[in-house]
């Protein structure tokens, strides 16, 4: 499917299941209205008592920028990556952007400008109003990926950078294997949309945008030829991918 088509969705049965129960739904719109107020509502019970901590997603992300002016994190949490940010470029204007209401809190509760927002996918900035954007463990919670990241390049002027887990990794094959859930499909974790680096490419593209720089990371052992394995096997041994983007 091209990312300038229009979507279309056929409901066949007139239930859906969410959140274990069987409800009776007219319409896809309100599918999709009550996912994202489960979402919310995830979010909103996970933030009062979440304490990020730097990590490869941060520093590889931090990593990635080009020297930004200004910096907008959709889903920025607690505001880490965006304090993270202020100490590297100090002149930076920085914002955060989430939909849990008690994420803006912890953000704002840093000094740190954030705006509570209804959805990822229509952002209240102008075209072209960051130099970069970032999303850093979001889009593994979206049913339509690529419309987020259509919406990220509308209001990015230089790059976006974007982080999510590879579900393909060693460790959750070997998880699967001992007859065990994959840490990262775990329901606690909110994941719904499972990613390895095809599926990363896919959604790039259908976003109309595209990959400049991949960065991953692995586990500690296979660190001294990480860069052999990560060439041949990335949707092995990868642990997770962070990526450039050129918006287009």
């Amino acid at each position: 499917m091209k990312a300038t088509e229009k979507r279309q969705y056929v409901i066949k049965s007139s239930y859906y299941v969410m959140g274990g129960k069987v409800v009776e739904s007219p319409n896809i719109t309100s599918v999709f209205r009550d996912a994202q107020t489960d979402t919310r509502s995830f979010e909103d019970k996970r933030w009062p008592t979440y304490v990020q901590t730097p990590e490869f997603r941060h520093r590889a992300a931090l990593g990635l920028m080009r020297n930004p002016e200004s910096v907008l994190d959709i889903g920025s949490g607690d505001g880490l990556l965006l304090s993270m940010v202020q100490q590297k470029f100090p002149n930076a204007r920085i914002e955060g952007a989430d939909i849990s209401a008690e994420a803006i809190k912890r953000c704002q509760a840093r000094g740190i400008p954030a705006q509570l927002v209804a959805t990822a996918e229509a952002l209240p900035y102008a075209d072209k109003s960051f130099d970069t954007v970032v999303l850093l463990d979001v889009l593994e919670h979206t049913y339509e990926p690529d419309l987020i990241l259509k919406e990220a390049a509308r209001v990015a002027r230089k790059q976006i950078i974007v982080g999510v887990p590879n579900f393909s990794s060693l460790p959750a094959r070997m998880q699967t294997l001992a007859g065990k859930i994959p840490e990262n499909n775990n329901p606690k974790k909110g994941h719904i949309y499972w990613f390895n680096k095809k599926t990363v490419a896919q959604v790039v593209s259908m976003s109309g945008c595209r990959v400049r720089v991949w960065s991953m990371n692995v586990q500690r052992p296979f660190r001294f030829v990480a860069g052999v394995l990560l060439s041949v096997w990335p949707n092995l041994f990868a642990l997770s991918f962070v990526v450039d983007i050129e918006p287009r």
